[in-house]
């Protein structure tokens, strides 16, 4: 099928198939049942628009006959040119499924962000990981060690607001920790099988949920009813339930001042964290605006 047929083809229709693909590509496989279901479509059209995909990228996926799902092959190349921020929604919201053609903004709008310079392919070894609970070598970047080698098990995808990570087990510390993505400079496939302490459900910061209460910064805000509305606040306070290993970056984002006694001073700081010793033991506090233990 020429890039021209792929053209032609109605934009519900490259929809599909670039859900195929990035189901392919970033979860390592798919079922007919997927499309049905994302699609609400028929069974037979389901069928017909695998052949199509097939036709696109016939060395792309297998037919794993035990297990009645398609596969990602090893020779896979990608049909859709997707942009690393799309991908990224898609992983994390579930929306966002169709390919990047004729993509046009409903009103004019501009954003902030840096470009994201990411390997999709790298991504894709991380997340068809995560998906099927394996490990992983990679070749990162660290700010104190440099360049090193080591082996992670991956279980999740974090945005800080500013910059993506993968929350993972790193073999080399024995610790649960996070990875910048754009500094993964490579990532391959291990063998073998993951440890129990090495499962997600042993990560103490990310499965601890903690509650934050934010309110206006009693210092530096003069109109407190302003930062109420803006946040959405109920009887002066915004009240969070957040994954502790997510706090501090949270806090660095929002500019919270999380001093004792709401003592750091500048316009930037418009929230103050009233209840900081429900943090006791947040490990990426750190990161916060003021926060000493």
């Amino acid at each position: 099928m020429s890039s021209d047929q792929l053209s032609a083809m109605t934009q519900s229709q490259r929809d599909r198939l670039a859900f195929l693909e990035l189901r392919l590509r970033f979860v390592g496989e798919f079922r007919r049942q997927d499309l049905v279901e994302r699609f609400g479509i028929q069974a037979a059209a389901a069928t017909r628009d695998i052949g199509q995909y097939k036709e696109l990228g016939p060395r792309n996926l297998d037919y794993d006959t035990k297990r009645k799902v398609y596969v990602r092959a090893d020779w896979f190349r990608p049909v859709f040119d997707f942009a690393a921020s799309r991908v990224l929604t898609w992983l994390s919201q579930g929306f966002g499924d169709g390919e990047p053609m004729r993509v046009r903004q409903l009103v004019a709008c501009e954003g902030s962000e840096l470009s994201i310079n990411l390997d999709l392919e790298m991504l894709s070894v991380l997340t068809r990981a995560i998906h099927k609970k394996t490990a992983v070598e990679i070749s990162y970047r660290a700010l104190s060690s440099g360049l090193t080698t080591r082996e992670i098990v991956p279980f999740a995808l974090a945005d800080n607001g500013q910059r993506w990570h993968v929350r993972a087990f790193d073999r080399r510390s024995g610790d649960f920790r996070d990875f910048v993505l754009t500094r993964i400079a490579d990532a391959r496939p291990v063998a073998g099988a993951v440890q129990e302490h090495e499962n997600s459900d042993q990560d103490i910061q990310w499965n601890r949920i903690a509650e934050i209460e934010l309110v206006p910064h009693p210092a530096n805000v003069q109109h407190p009813d302003t930062i109420e509305a803006e946040y959405g606040m109920e009887n002066g306070a915004l009240r969070m339930r957040v994954r502790a290993a997510m706090a501090g970056y949270l806090m660095r984002r929002w500019n919270v001042d999380c001093t004792e006694d709401h003592s750091l001073k500048g316009v930037e700081y418009h929230l103050w964290l009233r209840n900081r010793q429900a943090l006791y033991g947040v490990t990426n506090l750190v990161l916060a605006p003021g926060y000493e233990v």
